[in-house]
């Protein structure tokens, strides 16, 4: 279960839709880990869908066939995303948040495309089917990989714009330097565009399409250059700082009973502190 997701949404009482909020939100159950298996496996599926669907070669014979998985798939994760709204406690909620919003744009442009059909004038079909590469991001709501990353990121974030905010400085210095050393006369035609120059020099991407051709201007590309290889570095390691140490702090292995559907007291019970029924194993460490 993704964290704070019981306060977000609303963990409803005891009965028929506490069982199914056990099975769709929650991981640590047999019924919620099969639940989640078989979702990955749909997301990876129907995504494989999309792709072969925009390959002329692929869909023009398959046509059909990729139309009806298309349709097995969106009906799927429509009754997935009516279940995740039926057993919250607050729908709307859900409904409106990140994941939410993912589980919506999954299903819509199938649903757009029958009751619009190629209506070119109103909106172009072809666009509204490349949202179903959406349905990547449900990923990240079964993975535990995936929470840490986010975690960490969560964490550094301040860390990470005041990084940001000092290479933005740097780039407009710089950036500026060059349209004062260049000119127009050598693409530099003001400020903006050289500092367009500027960030695809620091990032290391250098498209080419402009160049400094005086000493003075290569010198101070030849700065900015090695600065680049610095900001590649230090964001990759404010992050990875915080995920080393949310690694080494004593893991909090959140359980849930499967009888009353309480989480366990602490991450070494074995029993239910409120009914007394054995507590599933915890997770298998890394």
């Amino acid at each position: 279960m993704l964290p704070g997701t019981e306060a977000r949404f609303g963990r409803p009482a005891p009965g028929p839709r506490l069982r199914l909020y056990q099975v769709v939100f929650e991981s640590e159950t047999p019924a919620g880990r099969a639940f989640d298996k078989v979702l990955v496996l749909a997301i990876l599926l129907s995504v494989a869908v999309v792709i072969a669907d925009s390959v002329p070669s692929i869909r023009q014979p398959h046509e059909r066939a990729l139309d009806v998985m298309e349709w097995l798939f969106t009906l799927l994760f429509s009754l997935e995303y009516l279940a995740r709204l039926t057993s919250v406690q607050r729908p709307l909620r859900y409904a409106t948040s990140f994941f939410g919003l993912v589980d919506l744009l999954s299903i819509l442009p199938t649903y757009l495309a029958f009751v619009l059909p190629e209506a070119q004038a109103l909106i172009d079909v072809r666009v509204l089917r490349l949202l179903r590469i959406f349905r990547i991001f449900k990923l990240t709501d079964y993975l535990v990989e995936y929470q840490m990353l986010a975690e960490a990121l969560a964490a550094s974030r301040r860390k990470i714009l005041v990084f940001l905010s000092a290479v933005m400085m740097v780039v407009l210095i710089l950036g500026t330097l060059l349209y004062v050393v260049e000119g127009p006369e050598h693409g530099f035609t003001d400020i903006p565009t050289s500092v367009y120059w500027a960030i695809t020099t620091i990032t290391t991407v250098g498209f080419g399409d402009i160049t400094p051709k005086t000493d003075l201007g290569r010198f101070i590309a030849s700065v900015i250059m090695l600065i680049g290889w610095g900001t590649l570095a230090v964001p990759t390691g404010i992050v990875t700082a915080e995920m080393t140490v949310r690694r080494q702090q004593p893991s909090l292995l959140v359980r849930t009973c499967g009888q009353c559907g309480e989480p366990a007291a602490t991450d070494r019970s074995r029993y239910c502190h409120v009914c007394g029924a054995v507590l599933p194993p915890p997770p298998a460490s890394s």
